[in-house]
């Protein structure tokens, strides 16, 4: 019972902020998919991956060649791309969700223009239903860009930390 009453208020609050705020969540949703992604990635993947760079490096008998230093800048690179994966794309998707939110505050309002021009201003209450179409978008915009800011913020933070860790791992003093 209390599952289908949760149900129904989000299923009311969705149709409030219109097609717009349908958006925002799948937008949100694949955001935060990407964002899971790395975390899972960070906590299974990139160990295998930093190991088989070093590895790959540490079997090397010359590391200080030109050769060998271009060997190094690929293996790093090829990390790089492993470990930075996903990460503009959620760096994106943080920065069309304000958009989005606009977008609906914008549909919402020429709804209310649209009631002003076919009423003639008196209506209140349609003209409330369209400022509030155009109000719940942008806060949902809102909320999910700046929960995804914390969340690129904290996965940036590992990529670059992993990074970082991965060149200094690979020597060429010996």
């Amino acid at each position: 019972m209390y599952l289908n009453d949760v149900l129904d208020f989000i299923l009311r609050f969705m149709n409030q902020g219109g097609i717009v705020l349908w958006m925002i969540a799948g937008l949100t949703f694949v955001m935060w998919t990407l964002v899971f992604e790395r975390f899972w990635y960070f906590n299974t993947n990139l160990r295998s991956d930093i190991d088989y760079a070093i590895n790959t490096w540490e079997a090397r008998r010359e590391r200080k060649s030109w050769n060998a230093r271009q060997i190094r800048r690929q293996l790093v690179s090829e990390a790089n791309l492993k470990i930075n994966a996903s990460l503009p794309m959620i760096k994106t998707l943080v920065a069309l969700a304000p958009l989005f939110g606009l977008l609906g505050t914008v549909t919402g309002m020429i709804e209310v223009f649209n009631i002003m021009a076919v009423t003639g201003g008196g209506d209140a209450k349609s003209m409330a239903g369209g400022v509030s179409r155009a109000t719940i978008p942008t806060m949902a915009g809102m909320v999910a860009a700046l929960s995804g800011v914390f969340a690129n913020t904290y996965v940036t933070r590992i990529a670059e930390r992993e990074s970082e860790l991965l060149e200094d791992h690979l020597t060429t003093d010996h």
